[in-house]
């Protein structure tokens, strides 16, 4: 304690009032993650100011052998952000690191802290006749440090990639207190490996991104957004394989919902409706694009597209949304799906992946295989098709217990999913990150030799295991626990 007590006081000089806090109530919102599955305890709240100060607390923590746990939004999906019940770490919050450096419209480019809030990012680019091109439901409390963080997705990935691609330049703070300062976008520079990609989807366990230097595209001009009912999942892919041979470029976003998910939004969102009047099994929603340069011929893009699509059997019905407010109406459709089943009762939500032309044939024969394997469960997939990532979720049976039916057999359903992705050459976490969540499975699942090559990349960079300890990176299995775990029967 006596050494705790050396330690905040130092930490509380160092950042001030404003920048460091014991007061359980200040602490208490940002100890549960988003979901409200972990909670933890901290021995203070940091909130520096700049990466100098930042740079100095690394240096203390180290010194002092203080675990740190850094924290964005908190919107995340994964515990990755929530630090363990020991009470011995750090919660540090980069919330404070809200300044936008720079913004270049003629280069196309902002330099940005980590703090900045994503729908703030939205607002400034705007003002330029900008866009930054990535957005999610959480928009208005994700921060751009945990998204790079976390490698976060979004719908707009199957135009113009992950946060991963959209990073030009980095800063962070490693875990000796050293800046890697790399903030300069050079398109070429093959000096040796490419730090800074190392450092995106790391959660935090190799550095502390502090700031960024992120591409810009032109504001759209003109969109395009239709609502489609279908027969069949295996439909669903036909037509997106239609729409990106026929609208190519423009295919802005293509989401996929079941009858179950769209009936769930239905009944909890007030003012919601049906964009179609009958009963479809399967729903896309589909947003085209263009800028300024391609905004005349888009409304003729989107009929011909939709008027070829009947033609050729692959539509049940569509409407084309005739106005912005009606375009807000079908994505608040597909946002407020999670809220929603969450409504219903508890799930197990996962995050997944699998080869784009494989997507529709592993929820074809997934979704029977749970519900067979579950009796009273109902298994439910929806989300981004075109990126061959669904969020693949297994409700409860009607009379389940919140909290104990998850940590019973929802353990066991996450078990039965996760082989039968890996069975499909697929990926456990497509989006939101490992985190504590899924960081046993990983290990269970992960590849050996990628694995042993995340562990010693962790050894070289944070040899003192102090950068958000348990989160990402698995501790090596034993044969016997390998063998402890019996694998899903194969579809």
């Amino acid at each position: 304690m006596a050494d705790t007590a050396t330690f905040l006081s130092a930490a509380s000089d160092l950042l001030g009032e404003r920048g460091l806090t014991t007061d359980p109530d200040l602490m208490a919102p940002w100890l549960t993650d988003w979901r409200g599955r972990y909670t933890g305890q901290a021995v203070a709240l940091a909130s520096p100011s700049s990466t100098a100060e930042l740079s100095e607390l690394v240096k203390l923590c180290g010194s002092h052998g203080v675990p740190i746990v850094p924290q964005g939004g908190n919107s995340g999906m994964s515990g990755g952000a929530t630090p363990d019940d020991t009470g011995t770490a750090l919660l540090l919050s980069l919330r404070r690191m809200n300044t936008i450096r720079r913004l270049d419209p003629q280069a196309r480019e902002v330099t940005c802290e980590a703090g900045v809030v994503l729908e703030t990012l939205h607002e400034a680019a705007a003002n330029e006749g900008l866009r930054f091109p990535l957005t999610l439901g959480g928009k208005g409390s994700a921060t751009i440090g945990g998204l790079i963080s976390t490698n976060a997705g979004g719908t707009q990935v199957l135009r113009h990639g992950s946060m991963r691609a959209q990073v030009l330049g980095l800063e962070a703070v490693l875990a000796d207190g050293s800046v890697f300062d790399a903030l300069t976008p050079l398109k070429k520079d093959n000096r040796g490996f490419d730090l800074k990609q190392l450092l995106i989807g790391s959660e935090g366990t190799l550095g502390i991104v502090t700031a960024a230097t992120l591409r810009l595209l032109p504001a759209l001009a003109e969109r395009a957004v239709l609502w489609v009912g279908l027969g069949s999942i295996a439909d669903a892919r036909a037509l997106l394989t239609h729409c990106n041979a026929l609208a190519s470029d423009a295919v802005e976003g293509f989401e996929v919902l079941p009858r179950h998910c769209l009936e769930a939004v239905l009944a909890h969102v007030p003012g919601t409706r049906s964009p179609l009047a009958g009963e479809h099994e399967w729903h896309a929603l589909i947003e085209l694009a263009a800028d300024q340069a391609g905004r005349d011929a888009l409304p003729a893009l989107a009929e011909r597209l939709l008027e070829t699509a009947f033609e050729a059997g692959l539509v049940e019905d569509a409407t084309l949304a005739v106005n912005e407010t009606q375009a807000e109406q079908f994505w608040t459709l597909r946002e407020e799906i999670s809220a929603s089943e969450r409504a219903i009762g508890p799930a197990m939500q996962h995050d997944i992946s699998v080869p784009v032309a494989r997507m529709a044939s592993f929820i074809a024969e997934a979704v029977p295989a749970t519900e067979q394997r579950f009796p009273g469960t109902t298994a439910i997939a929806f989300g981004h098709l075109g990126d061959g990532n669904v969020h693949y979720h297994v409700l409860a049976p009607k009379g389940s217990e919140r909290g104990a039916w998850e940590r019973t057999q929802g353990k066991e359903i996450s078990a039965f999913v996760h082989d039968l992705v890996t069975q499909w050459n697929g990926s456990i976490s497509a989006e939101h990150g490992i985190g504590q969540m899924k960081v046993d499975e990983l290990g269970r699942l992960g590849d050996p030799v990628q694995l042993a090559m995340m562990r010693a990349v962790k050894q070289a960079l944070d040899p003192q295991g102090l950068l958000n300890p348990g989160k990402l990176v698995p501790l090596p299995l034993s044969e016997g626990d390998r063998r402890s775990l019996a694998p899903a029967p194969q579809l």
